[in-house]
C-alpha cells in the first residue's frame, strides 16, 4: 500500500557517510514532512554515523509502562468535496478519484433509503484507456446514500464512511488518504538497568539501552565475495515441480493463449508491421546463460496474463511482439550500437529502436509490457513524435500525409510526467531511455504555414486540419506535444482562425457528429468560444529575463470583430471579450469601446430589468457547449453578469467623455441591484448616476442604503470612507 509504514519505528546506524568528515554541512539535523503530516527526521552523528526517524508521535506514561499514540488516527481516509456539475444527468452520479489516490481495498456502496447496501469494487469501476493512462472517474446511477469502505490489510479493522447525496448534487471528488493504522506500541522502562523495551506485543519487544552498545569484535560478520541477482535457478536432478517461477505468475492461472515468437528478427518485424498498431520488444544478453530461461519466463507470464485477461482474443491487451536475440543478430546490434550485455529494446514496426534499457528482463521491466502500464503510452507517443519528424523533414511527403502527421501529434491529449526529458541523475541507469528526434522547431512552423495557406481556398473545411487548427491555438497542439512549449498567437494561427470563421457553418454542422465518434480524440467546442479562449489565453507569454512577447494587437482586434460580424458569439465568447475591451480600457483610459459594446450586448440580449432574469435565464440554457472546458452554475453566472452592469456603469460615473450614457447606465446598475440586492458598492454607483442625472434626492436615500449596508459587505476600510464621504459631499452639496 503506497505512503503506508507498516513499522512503528526505524533507527538505521550505518557508519558510512562520505561528506561528513568534510565539515561542510550547516547542521547536524534535518527535517522533512510528508503529504500526510508526518514528520521525519535525520541526524548526523558523530563519527561519521547517520541515524534516520521515520515515527513521531505522542505518548503516556503511567509507572514503568508508556503508551505510544499515532497522531494520524481521527484522520478520515476519505476526502469527499460535493460538486453541481450539470453536464452530468440528474439520474446519475459521477465519481471522480483524486490522480494520486490509490485504490488498493477501496469499495463503494450505493443505498436508497433503507434498502439493502450494493457494494462494488471500485477498480473495477475504473479503468485504463488506449494510451495505457489510468482514468479515476466513472459514472453510476444516483443513489440516496453512498457508501466509501477501506478494506485494508487482514489485520486492520475495515473503515465505512456513509454519505448523503443532495439532490443538487452530480459529482463527487474523493481523495484517499492512508494514515497509520493505530498500532497498539507499548513501553516498559526497567529502572535498575535503564532500559527501554517497545514493541507492539509482549512477546515481541526491542529493548534499548541508555548508551550505545559495543559491539564485540570477536564477533564481526563476514561479507560474501560476491552478490549477483538472477531471475529464475535451478540445479540438475531438481524436480520439475520444484523449478522457480516468477512469483507473480503465481496468481494468474494457466491459459491456451500462445504468443507467435518469430525464429529471425526480420521475420519479427514483418509479423509486426502485419499485426499493426505493437511494438516489437528485443531481448539481447549473449554474456547470460541464463537468458533464455529469463525470456520462457516473460513470455510465458505475458500469455498467461493475456489469456487471463481476455477469455476470447481482445487484441488491446497484446500490445507486444517478442524476440530473444541470437548470434545472428550481433552485426544489427553493433550497427545500432546496443552492445552491452544485457540489452532490452522496444522497435517499431519499420525497425526504429524507440527505447532501450541497459537491463535485464527484471520484474519491474517485465510489468512495463502489461496493458495497464502507461509505458505502452509513451512509446505511442514517441513513435508519432518521431512519424512526424520523418514527415515533416521529407521534402517529398504529400499534403495528406502531412495532415495527418500534425493532426495525430496534435491529438496526444494532456502532457503526462513521461513527456519530460530528465537526465541520468534524476533516474537509475538502467531505465529505459527514448529516441530523440531530429526537427527544427522553424523548419516545422514553415510546414505548418504552408499547409496552412495551402488549404485557404478549400471550399469545403477539412476536418483534420480544422481539428489540428483548434490545438494549435488552444496551445495544446503540436508546438506543445513534440518541443513541450508554450506559444503565443502568430501569422499563422491568425490565417488558421481565418480558416475556421471562412467554414464557421460547416464545421458547426459536423462538429457534433465528429465529437460523438467513439475513435475521435479531438473534440472541438463552440467554435467563437474556442477562439475567444485562443484570444484571451494565448496571446503573451512570459519570458526568462521578465519581458513579455506578445502578439499582433490589431490582429486580436480583427478576429474579435469578425466574429462579431458574423453574430457567432456565445455566452463564454462575450465573457472574454468584454475582459478584452477592459484591458484596451486601461491602457488607453478610455471607456467609450467599452461600453458601446455593453450597450449592443445589453439590448440585443437582455433589453429592460423587467424582463432581465428570464432572459439571463435564456442565455445561461443555450451558453455552454457540451464540449467547453469551462462551466459556471447559475448562482455564479448571475452574480458575473451583476458585476458586470455595475463595471460598466462606473466607467460612465468616472468618464467625463461618457456622460450621455448617464440614462442607459442608471438602467444597468439598477440590473445590477436586482441581481445582488443591497451591495453597497452597486448602490454607491446608482447613487453617483442619479446624482449626475440631476435625481439628488433620490441619489442620496441611495447613497445612505449604501453606507447602510456596509457592514454587509467585507471592504476596505479606505473604500468604506469613500462612501461615507461621498454622502457628505452630496448632502453638503460640494459633490
Amino acid at each position: 500500500m503506497r505512503n503506508y509504514v507498516s513499522l512503528w519505528l526505524v533507527f538505521l546506524l550505518v557508519s558510512t557517510l562520505s561528506f561528513a568528515q568534510q565539515e561542510t554541512l550547516k547542521s547536524k539535523s534535518y527535517y522533512s514532512v510528508d503529504n500526510l503530516g508526518r514528520r521525519m527526521k535525520f541526524n548526523l552523528l558523530d563519527n561519521n554515523k547517520f541515524e534516520l526517524i521515520l515515527s513521531y508521535g505522542d505518548y503516556e506514561v503511567t509507572n514503568d509502562s508508556l503508551l505510544f499514540k499515532n497522531k494520524d488516527e481521527d484522520k478520515s481516509v476519505f476526502e469527499v468535496q460535493y460538486i453541481k456539475n450539470t453536464k452530468i444527468k440528474r439520474d446519475k452520479i459521477k465519481v471522480s478519484f483524486e490522480e494520486d489516490s490509490s485504490l488498493y481495498g477501496i469499495y463503494i456502496g450505493a443505498q436508497n433509503g433503507t434498502d439493502s447496501i450494493h457494494y462494488q469494487k471500485v477498480s473495477d469501476l475504473t479503468g485504463y484507456d488506449a494510451n495505457g493512462d489510468f482514468n479515476e472517474s466513472f459514472e453510476m446511477n444516483r443513489a440516496q446514500y453512498l457508501y466509501f469502505v477501506n478494506e485494508g490489510f487482514d489485520y486492520e479493522p475495515k473503515q465505512i464512511f456513509k454519505y448523503e447525496i443532495p439532490n443538487a448534487i452530480t459529482e463527487l471528488k474523493v481523495k484517499v488518504n492512508y494514515v497509520l493504522p493505530n498500532i497498539a506500541v507499548k513501553g516498559y522502562l526497567d529502572r535498575k538497568k535503564n532500559e527501554l523495551s517497545i514493541g507492539a506485543a509482549d512477546d515481541n519487544m526491542t529493548v534499548f539501552h541508555s548508551e550505545e552498545p559495543i559491539v564485540d569484535p570477536g564477533k564481526s560478520i563476514i561479507p560474501p565475495l560476491e552478490r549477483k541477482q538472477v531471475l529464475s535457478w535451478t540445479y540438475p536432478g531438481k524436480e520439475d515441480t520444484d523449478v522457480a517461477s516468477p512469483e507473480e505468475n503465481d496468481d494468474l492461472p494457466k491459459t491456451d493463449f500462445k504468443l507467435n515468437i518469430a525464429a529471425s528478427l526480420p521475420k519479427a518485424l514483418q509479423q509486426t508491421k502485419a499485426d499493426g498498431n505493437k511494438f516489437l520488444v528485443v531481448y539481447a544478453d549473449p554474456k547470460n546463460t541464463e537468458a533464455k530461461a529469463e525470456f520462457d519466463a516473460l513470455i510465458e507470464k505475458q500469455e498467461r496474463y493475456i489469456g487471463y485477461i481476455s477469455n476470447t482474443y481482445d487484441p488491446q491487451y497484446d500490445l507486444y511482439n517478442f524476440y530473444l536475440a541470437s548470434k545472428e543478430d550481433e552485426s544489427w546490434l553493433k550497427k545500432n550500437k546496443m552492445t552491452d550485455s544485457p540489452m532490452l529494446m522496444v522497435l517499431d514496426a519499420n525497425g526504429t529502436i524507440l527505447a532501450w534499457a541497459n537491463s535485464n528482463l527484471s520484474p519491474d521491466k517485465i510489468d512495463k509490457f502489461m496493458y495497464y502500464d502507461s509505458f505502452n503510452g509513451k512509446l505511442k507517443r514517441t513513435f508519432l513524435k518521431n512519424n512526424f519528424a520523418q514527415i515533416i523533414n521529407d521534402k517529398n511527403s504529400k499534403d495528406a500525409e502531412l495532415i495527418n502527421a500534425f493532426h495525430d501529434v496534435s491529438a496526444l491529449g494532456a502532457l503526462g510526467d513521461y513527456d519530460y526529458e530528465y537526465s541520468e541523475e534524476d533516474g537509475n541507469k538502467d531505465d529505459f531511455k527514448f529516441i530523440k528526434f531530429n526537427l527544427d522547431k522553424k523548419k516545422a512552423r514553415q510546414v505548418w504555414k504552408k499547409t496552412i495557406e495551402a488549404h485557404q481556398k478549400d471550399t469545403n473545411p477539412n476536418m483534420l486540419v480544422v481539428q489540428a487548427i483548434f490545438q494549435e491555438i488552444k496551445n495544446v497542439g503540436y508546438t506543445k506535444q513534440v518541443y513541450l512549449e508554450d506559444k503565443i498567437l502568430d501569422e499563422v494561427d491568425f490565417k488558421s482562425i481565418d480558416y475556421l470563421l471562412k467554414h464557421y457553418d460547416a464545421i458547426e454542422a459536423q462538429r457534433s457528429a465528429l465529437n460523438d465518434q467513439e475513435d475521435n480524440l479531438i473534440k472541438i467546442g463552440n467554435i467563437s468560444t474556442e477562439i475567444s479562449n485562443a484570444l484571451q489565453n494565448a496571446t503573451s507569454t512570459y519570458n526568462e529575463d521578465g519581458s513579455y512577447t506578445k502578439s499582433d494587437p490589431k490582429k486580436i482586434k480583427e478576429a474579435y470583430d469578425k466574429i462579431l460580424l458574423l453574430d457567432k458569439g456565445d455566452s463564454e465568447f462575450y465573457r472574454n471579450y468584454f475582459v478584452y475591451l477592459a484591458d484596451m480600457a486601461e491602457k488607453t483610459n478610455n471607456n467609450s469601446d467599452r461600453i458601446k459594446e455593453f450597450e449592443k450586448y445589453f439590448d440585443k440580449y437582455l433589453v429592460n430589468k423587467e424582463n432581465l432574469i428570464q432572459n439571463l435565464d435564456n442565455i445561461y440554457d443555450t451558453g455552454f457547449d457540451a464540449n467547453s472546458l469551462y462551466y459556471y452554475d447559475w448562482k455564479e453566472f448571475k452574480k458575473y453578469h451583476a458585476n458586470l452592469f455595475n463595471e460598466i456603469s462606473w466607467a460612465v460615473v468616472q468618464d467625463s467623455k461618457n456622460q450621455s450614457y448617464i440614462k442607459k447606465a442608471i438602467n444597468w446598475s439598477e440590473c445590477s441591484l436586482t441581481l445582488n440586492k443591497n451591495n453597497p458598492f452597486y448602490l454607491d454607483t446608482l447613487a453617483q448616476l442619479y446624482y449626475k442625472d440631476g435625481q439628488k434626492e433620490k441619489a442620496v436615500e441611495t447613497q445612505m442604503l449604501a453606507v447602510k449596508h456596509l457592514n454587509d459587505e467585507a471592504m476596505e476600510d479606505t473604500t468604506a470612507n469613500d462612501i461615507k464621504e461621498t454622502l457628505s459631499k452630496m448632502q453638503n452639496g460640494t459633490y
